[in-house]
Parts: C-alpha cells; sequence; structure tokens
C-alpha cells in the first residue's frame, strides 16, 4: 500500500527554497522527500498536539575526508593532496594504504597554515 499524498503549494523566501533545492540535489533525494523528512522532525506528532519546531536547511559535511574528498574541497589535484600529506605538510592520516583528513583540520590548515600553525606566507 502506497503512502497517500497531497499536493502543498506554498511560497517560501528565495534564500530558503534556493537551500531546498542544493539539499535535495546534493543528497539525490526529491524535494517532496526532503520537505517532509523535515517536518516530520520539527512537528511530531503526538496524543492529538504538534509541536512546532525549527530546521536549519544546511547539507551533511563528514567530519572525516577521503583523498578525493580533500582534493574536491580544495579545488586541486588529487596527486598535490598526496604529495602534501606525505610530506606533512597537509595534516592527514594513513589507514592501510588510503588516506584520511579530518575536515576541521583542512580547514584549519588552509586558513593558517598547518593545523594551529600561523604561517607569515606572501
Amino acid at each position: 500500500m502506497r503512502d497517500e499524498r497531497e499536493a502543498l503549494f506554498v511560497r517560501i523566501p528565495g534564500e530558503q527554497a534556493r537551500a531546498l533545492s542544493r539539499l535535495a540535489f546534493e543528497t539525490g533525494r526529491p524535494k517532496q522527500d526532503v520537505v517532509s523528512e523535515l517536518l516530520s522532525r520539527s512537528m511530531p506528532q503526538g496524543e492529538g498536539e504538534s509541536i512546532l519546531g525549527h530546521h536549519a536547511f544546511r547539507p551533511y559535511e563528514q567530519g572525516v575526508l577521503t583523498l578525493e574528498e580533500v582534493a574536491e574541497l580544495l579545488g586541486v589535484e588529487t596527486a598535490l593532496i598526496e604529495g602534501l600529506a606525505q610530506s606533512g605538510e597537509l595534516p592527514g592520516r594513513r589507514i592501510g594504504d588510503a588516506w584520511r583528513f579530518a575536515r576541521s583540520a583542512v580547514l584549519e590548515w588552509l586558513a593558517h597554515g598547518r593545523a594551529g600553525e600561523i604561517t607569515h606566507d606572501r
């Protein structure tokens, strides 16, 4: 038996509409599924009462990244990231044959040089 669905037509602020589209695209899900899930989280049904809540439309960001994901995040070639990691310039860990990076450490490195170390490069 299929879920009964009803049409819902609403106008929302443009920024929220773009965020919804981005979230649906990045998660590979139809907008109607994203909206249904967000509503079910923010409006739990119980004992005849609904509780209104708030939800931020932000895509999930992984805390641990692969070599390829770091390269994509920084917009550079994978080989460059691997070289920086192997030399110790970019903070990361080799686990078996694979590199893993903490997103926060990569962003800190990007902003300040090595994790926690501020550089004065020009």
